[in-house]
């Protein structure tokens, strides 16, 4: 069958089964800036700890547009008359954001850097107190690069927005107008960047940590009526539903404690910067500005791969490629208690120069206050309570912000002689 723009396609996926796309669409995940995703691994070298973790950024973009356009169609079938009254939408307005929803989902992770969240720390200052973050590459890729396959295509014609109204989605705020009520399913507590990465890591490695029920949790998806405190409609879940949302909370809690932050993990992490800022002129990446941005874009995760082959990455590329990487000696408990930290102080002092590297797996599972997931808690009203008020689990879930520090292999042995006699949960 000839290729047209009215021809549907579709990709197997080991997570969704089928996901389907139009020639618009295709047109954008043909362009260079999107195929560079099959170029950067969605987890960096977790693979030196679970082997089965080579899946990409590329793959991952075609499940969160996917899910996004089920929690989309799920969230339109149930509060269809909602979005009507409160957001002024008609039909055509509805299948207008739709496919806004499904480029922006397409395209939230176009801007990663080689190893995704790993390198992020060097990336460049944005100002004097902050760097740019890796959706300001996105939303600048998506204006400059891919504008062309955005507002050009033939059935661009249909929908009247440009490539601008899909980064403002991303970034979110006032520029993206009455849409922003969608900015959730892109980056919210109930996503469906995280509904897809949990599940999708979660096969790739071998591990049932990231596994909640994604058909409840998307059956269960409503907008919420507006309210004293809250004068717009808001995305939130049926109280039949908050099971399938605790679920997916502890999923990631579990994923990051048991797979993101695995010790060894964060040793090739420190590995990765080390070798990166060999490599990297100035040791950071370029901005995304002007002419830097296609400089940006020639790095993937094959050119630094060819660097660190070459010896070009220093003692860190080095130990990447022999697999000498750096061994955790001591760990504070996940949330680091006063305890904690003076022990943490005293193995320092102990140790002294032995200590080759520090880090803190920091993350906040659950943010309460305003972005609290509201539920539903009577069948026909909308008397709304937050998500952390049925959930214990959730209500008591304190931020991660456990110390780990590393030795030299070689010394290994002779730091865990200094600190015998103390209580040591690494042995």
């Amino acid at each position: 069958m000839a290729r047209g723009p009215h021809r549907k396609y579709e990709v197997r996926c080991p997570v969704h089964g089928f996901i389907e796309f139009d020639d618009w669409e295709r047109t954008i995940i043909e362009e260079p800036a999107f195929q560079r995703l099959r170029r950067i691994r969605q987890l960096a070298w977790t693979d030196l700890v679970y082997p089965g973790a080579m899946h990409t950024r590329f793959e991952h973009s075609l499940g969160v547009m996917h899910t996004a356009t089920a929690l989309y169609d799920a969230i339109v079938a149930k509060s269809g008359d909602l979005l009507k009254h409160a957001l002024k939408y008609d039909q055509v307005g509805i299948d207008r954001d739709r496919k806004l929803v499904r480029l922006a989902a397409l395209l939230h992770d176009v801007g990663h850097a080689p190893f995704s969240h790993s390198s992020e720390e060097l990336l460049p200052m944005k100002s004097e107190a902050a760097k740019f973050a890796h959706e300001d590459y996105s939303a600048a890729i998506i204006r400059n690069e891919l504008r062309s396959a955005i507002e050009d295509h033939p059935l661009s014609a249909n929908t009247g927005f440009k490539a601008n109204d899909v980064a403002a989605l991303i970034e979110g705020g006032a520029a993206a107008g009455r849409a922003v009520f969608w900015r959730d399913l892109i980056n919210g507590q109930m996503d469906a960047d995280r509904m897809d990465y949990l599940i999708r890591d979660s096969h790739h490695i071998g591990v049932q940590y990231g596994k909640f029920d994604l058909r409840r949790l998307i059956s269960s998806v409503v907008a919420i009526p507006p309210d004293k405190e809250n004068p717009q409609p808001r995305l939130g879940i049926e109280k039949g539903g908050w099971h399938a949302a605790e679920a997916l909370v502890l999923a990631r809690y579990f994923m990051f404690t048991q797979v993101y932050f695995h010790k060894t993990r964060v040793a090739y992490d420190i590995h990765l910067r080390g070798a990166m800022k060999e490599i990297l002129p100035g040791g950071c990446f370029p901005k995304p500005l002007g002419g830097e941005l296609k400089d940006f874009l020639r790095w993937d995760d094959w050119r630094v791969l060819g660097l660190i082959g070459d010896g070009k990455a220093g003692e860190h590329g080095r130990r990447i490629v022999e697999r000498n990487h750096y061994r955790e000696i001591h760990h504070t408990h996940e949330v680091c208690s006063d305890e904690d930290l003076r022990e943490l102080e005293q193995v320092r002092t102990k140790l002294g120069n032995m200590v080759v590297a520090e880090e803190t797996a920091k993350k906040s599972w659950y943010k309460t206050g305003n972005t609290d997931i509201p539920v539903i808690t009577e069948v026909g009203s909308s008397r709304v309570q937050p998500l952390s008020k049925h959930s214990k689990a959730i209500e008591g879930m304190k931020e991660n912000n456990q110390v780990l520090l590393y030795v030299d292999a070689a010394v290994r042995e002779e730091a865990v002689k200094l600190l015998e006699g103390r209580t040591n949960r690494n042995e």
